[in-house]
């Protein structure tokens, strides 16, 4: 595992100084901040560098994960378009970070939050209120892994999704929308085998909840009422 510290800077991406508006969507007064461009599959940070710098993205998705002492991954949580994480409550990193796919990111210094720093009322408010729904999300992730069953997690899952999605593109619902992730990285966020999460989107499909073009990542709600009361 990675335990070299490594700043934007030194990361192996493609690192553009620029005004934080340019690439920035309703964050005006963000002046300083480092643009950022990864490739599918490109690290952005790893467990156990030095926690320093905090993230926004602006396109594309990023997964953090860990690895447990038996070798497996768990993926801690998806950050889609808008959204803000990399904050960590100690010095160090306790989770690694990876595009998902092509991905751009901003990345702000955390001494940006400390209450010297001058002019940054609307980057506090937004990583207020962004650090809140992600303790939301990290709670019902919790609960989810320790009381759902299989369905329950799925269905709980894809209306995440899709609420999240539509989020960034503007919509209160998006009944069809595509999934940024693998299975492979739905079976480790949700604790289940991939056979599992392909068995679950199958017997969906059957029912009639969901329909999914095969080999696609394409998901159109059909019977969100029905999801919704599978996945409460």
């Amino acid at each position: 595992m990675q335990t070299s510290a490594q700043t934007p800077l030194q990361a192996p991406v493609h690192a553009i100084r620029v005004p934080a508006a340019v690439a920035l969507r309703g964050m005006p007064s963000a002046r300083a901040g480092l643009v950022q461009v990864l490739d599918k599959g490109e690290e952005l940070f790893a467990e156990g560098d030095n926690a320093d710098w905090f993230y926004k993205v602006v396109s594309g998705a990023i997964r953090t994960s860990t690895l447990l002492s038996d070798g497996r991954r768990q993926i801690g949580a998806f950050h889609l378009a808008g959204e803000i994480f990399g904050l960590e409550g100690g010095a160090v990193r306790r989770f690694t970070a990876e595009a998902l796919n092509a991905a751009t990111v901003v990345a702000f210094r955390r001494s940006r939050l400390e209450p010297s720093a001058y002019g940054d009322a609307a980057l506090h408010g937004e990583v207020l209120a962004s650090t809140l729904r992600s303790l939301d999300r990290a709670r019902e992730h919790m609960l989810l892994l320790g009381r759902k069953t299989a369905p329950e997690r799925v269905a709980a899952f894809l209306l995440d999704m899709a609420d999240r999605i539509a989020a960034d593109d503007g919509r209160c619902e998006m009944p069809r929308f595509e999934l940024p992730m693998t299975r492979s990285d739905i079976a480790d966020y949700l604790g289940l085998t991939i056979e599992t999460v392909s068995r679950t989107l199958s017997h969906f499909v059957r029912d009639g909840m969901i329909r999914m073009p095969a080999a696609s990542r394409c998901i159109e709600l059909r019977d969100r009422q029905g999801l919704q009361q599978l996945g409460a």
